[in-house]
């Protein structure tokens, strides 16, 4: 059952919510029934309906009390339509000024129904669609693009786990573009009408994590002012990417279990049991055998979402894609910032093309952006980034050649010194601006014994 074809139909008159179910089924939705605005109320405290389609006049309270107390309580999380026999433009204003998104007369052909229901759908996925189109656009040009032998693999293995719907753990170092990977699998499968919904387990503290992931109801802690429909709610149908699995808590990862076991959720401050279907795809750059031994990460939530694992190599691995995407990130960052960039210093090309890229594509994209945002006469060099030691080492290479290690060993730590320095010392900051995590980040300052 895919989530957005759900809806819940509310008329007090049985012989309409039969005829609707009658029509909605044999398009293939889901359809609840109300028959009531409190019935109503109550189905939506237990279930999750993303399209409501009421009536207006009804014993009791009647259908725009029930549009201003759903958008009251979800906002834009449900989209209503009204349905009413004795249609008029007073009432029609109305409805759209508490918040409907659609209004439709009971004689009118039942096409004109369905157009509004396809536009409440489309209104569901609207936001989060496009934030992930702005977000995948770029990658996917030169993933489908790459010469790699072993990225030409994982796209083989793409191409197969995409028609099934098992838990698939990816594995790699961070930057290389996990996310693309989980979404790319979620495009080619048949859930690919529904969400893709990703969630950085890292970037959320444990007390929120839980919050995000199952919502919560109105007061069930401080700062909970509405319910909030969780991610495992929203995927519902679709599918949900968990990244940075690695970093989630064990008593999360209990509850992460128990989900996987039962496939229901319970929201915060509620002890009502919602169903969810939706496929999981899990993301790490951590060793998770051994933060099994470390006891860090349950073995059986392991196994459970390691059905399928996809290793995706890090970019030093894959330097056939390196000039086509160094090429990419100049034409597309020149466009959007439009500015006229007339070729790149061949020094800064060749480094480019040499270093290993520990932040992999994303340190890769972070250093084009800035050397094309602060070329000042349309050409880039690598002494934009603001170390002025990188220009100097390129020029005495001349002189004496040491060893592309050294050189890599010299950069970096010139590099870190000057992020740092930029930053205030702050290892946080300099990581974000670096493209790097901060993990990775202090690894590198005790590699070098570099003092804060």
């Amino acid at each position: 059952m895919i989530e957005s074809s759900k809806i819940l139909i509310v008329d007090d008159e049985v012989e309409y919510r039969e005829t609707y179910k009658i029509l909605l089924e044999g398009k293939g939705f889901f359809v609840g029934e109300a028959s009531s605005v409190q019935e109503a109320l109550e189905i939506l405290e237990r279930e999750y309906y993303p399209i409501v389609l009421s009536d207006v006049i009804m014993p009791g309270k009647d259908g725009f009390y029930l549009l201003n107390e759903i958008k009251k309580t979800y906002r834009d999380a449900i989209e209503v339509i009204i349905v009413t026999g004795y249609g008029s433009i007073e009432s029609a204003v109305k409805a759209m000024k508490i918040g409907a998104l659609g209004y439709f007369i009971k004689s009118r052909n039942p096409e004109e129904l369905f157009s509004e229901i396809e536009k409440a759908k489309r209104f569901i996925k609207l936001e989060t669609q496009n934030n992930l189109i702005k977000k995948e656009a770029n990658s996917k040009v030169f993933l489908h693009q790459t010469k790699s032998p072993k990225m030409l693999e994982v796209l083989k293995e793409v191409e197969v786990v995409s028609q099934f719907t098992s838990n698939i753990l990816l594995t790699g170092e961070t930057g290389v573009g996990k996310e693309v990977i989980a979404s790319l699998i979620h495009q080619k499968s048949k859930m690919s009408k529904e969400l893709f919904v990703p969630i950085n387990c890292q970037a959320i503290s444990d007390s929120l994590l839980e919050s995000e992931l199952f919502g919560h109801e109105k007061g069930s802690f401080t700062g909970a002012t509405s319910r909030r429909i969780g991610r495992f709610e929203e995927a519902n149908g679709g599918t949900i990417f968990l990244d940075e699995i690695g970093e989630m808590s064990l008593n999360t990862q209990v509850k992460i279990l128990r989900v996987l076991d039962t496939r229901q959720i319970e929201r915060i401050g509620s002890n009502k049991q919602i169903k969810v279907n939706f496929r999981l795809i899990s993301a790490t750059n951590r060793n998770l055998h051994k933060e099994i031994e470390l006891g860090n990460f349950r073995e059986d939530l392991f196994y459970r979402i390691n059905t399928i694992n996809i290793e995706i190599p890090p970019l030093r691995e894959r330097k056939e894609d390196l000039k086509g995407m160094i090429d990419f990130f100049i034409m597309h960052f020149s466009n959007e910032m439009k500015k006229n960039i007339k070729g790149i210093d061949k020094n800064t090309e060749q480094y480019l093309l040499e270093y290993d890229y520990p932040g992999n594509v994303r340190e890769l994209r972070n250093i084009i952006e800035r050397i094309v945002v602060l070329s000042t006469d349309g050409i880039l060099r690598l002494n934009t980034l603001g170390s002025t030691n990188i220009k100097e080492k390129t020029g005495k290479q001349n002189k004496e050649i040491i060893s592309f290690k050294k050189a890599r060993e010299q950069f970096e730590i010139e590099y870190i010194k000057d992020a740092l320095e930029k930053c205030d010392n702050n290892i946080t900051r300099a990581a974000n601006a670096m493209g790097i995590s901060r993990r990775q980040l202090f690894n590198k300052l005790v590699e070098y014994n570099l003092n804060r």
